[in-house]
């Protein structure tokens, strides 16, 4: 058992955080430490960095999307660069080290790169004794996730175990664990049950949508499209905190009536598993997070608009593995449904690829292999 678990991540996107609390739930579900702390970085730093650093990649994604895939590519360089200290000139850190050594963690677990290089920057000056983990939380790996004061590495996949050894990683210190998620998403549901308690109809295949938490995405484009489906279905629309869009959808289902495909809009929710577990398919871009929960709910992906960068190789990875299908064209997205629920071998194939690829134990891995490498060692001096 550790003594002091700190979980470090960074609100740049939801996916860091959702893995920093899955992470947490399965130390304190385990009762592997007395004390498990989760952190955003993001909250000691100047309020000016920690703006522009959790915005910029909501408005890349929305209106420049091209550009944030060029600085993807730009800045894969694998140790061209000393991030740690690009990281230290641009952050006032003074309130997270202090809250670091009031802590003192037996270990430091960071689910993003940022406080992985101000954690490797103090340790490499003595001002602090902890190994070092770092869950990554994309199926590939990015140069900025490198990090020499690393001692072990969580990966998706055993290609991405194989490109870190490639690029001098000791193997024997990557673990292929997958991304971590809530440990809900692990519990087996009636899918059935499930749409009747969620007011889903029992009977018609269910897509899920998902604009993400920020509502963002050209959801009613997709669901335009969708309309265009013969198959009976309901469209269910996570529109996130966006109830500008919840309150268009709204009015678009009531207008609609009793078609073939209903329509129906969600807000906000923490429900995510349980929409996931009523669900056929799920329309939306591979963020790493969500494409993980999915994974591990059984559900075969359909990739649109793909963001440049980390989400355009999430969708190179699930469409080699056979677990997804990807539409490039959005008019034709109903008729590329259709035709994959028209093959009902092909899709039974690709929810058999589904369940090979899931590692909904992924949070669980991490712990226990913490546990088994530092838990009763002498701590670093």
């Amino acid at each position: 058992m550790f003594e002091n678990v700190l979980i470090l991540s960074a609100s740049a996107g939801a996916g860091h955080i959702r893995a920093a609390e899955a992470l947490e739930k399965a130390f304190i579900r385990r009762g592997a430490a007395r004390r498990v702390r989760h952190v955003d970085t993001l909250e000691y730093t100047t309020k000016v960095f920690r703006d522009i650093y959790s915005k910029a990649y909501i408005d890349l994604v929305n209106r420049s999307p091209e550009l944030l895939g060029w600085l993807y590519d730009y800045l894969d360089k694998p140790w061209k660069d000393e991030p740690a200290l690009r990281a230290m000139n641009k952050l006032n850190t003074r309130p997270f080290v202090k809250m670091i050594e009031e802590y003192r963690p037996d270990i430091a677990v960071c689910t993003h790169f940022l406080p992985a290089e101000i954690i490797t920057y103090l340790k490499d000056r003595q001002r602090l004794h902890c190994p070092l983990a770092l869950v990554v939380t994309d199926f590939d790996i990015h140069a900025m996730w490198l990090c020499r004061g690393c001692q072990r590495y969580f990966v998706a996949l055993e290609e991405t175990k194989v490109h870190l050894e490639r690029l001098g990683i000791d193997p024997g210190t990557v673990t292929v664990s997958g991304i971590p998620v809530d440990p809900v998403f692990a519990e087996t549901v009636d899918k059935e049950t499930t749409r009747e308690e969620l007011g889903l109809d029992r009977g018609r295949t269910t897509i899920l949508l998902s604009a993400g938490g920020f509502g963002v995405g050209p959801m009613e484009n997709l669901i335009s499209s969708l309309g265009e489906l013969r198959h009976e279905a309901q469209v269910v629309a996570i529109c996130g905190r966006n109830d500008e869009l919840r309150a268009r959808l709204e009015q678009r289902a009531r207008d609609a009536g009793n078609g073939p495909v209903q329509l129906k809009p969600i807000g906000y929710t923490r429900e995510m598993d349980r929409y996931m577990a009523a669900s056929d398919l799920l329309v939306g871009k591979p963020g790493g997070l969500t494409t993980s929960e999915a994974l591990a709910r059984g559900l075969v992906m359909v990739i649109v608009n793909p963001i440049p960068g980390q989400e355009e190789r999430n969708a190179d990875h699930l469409l080699e593995q056979g677990c997804a299908i990807r539409c490039n064209n959005l008019p034709v997205l109903g008729w590329k449904i259709d035709r994959l629920l028209d093959d009902g071998a092909r899709l039974a194939a690709m929810r058999e690829n589904v369940r090979r690829l899931a590692k909904p134990d992924a949070a669980g891995t991490v712990v226990r292999t913490l546990l088994a490498q530092w838990a009763n060692a002498t701590p670093e001096v």
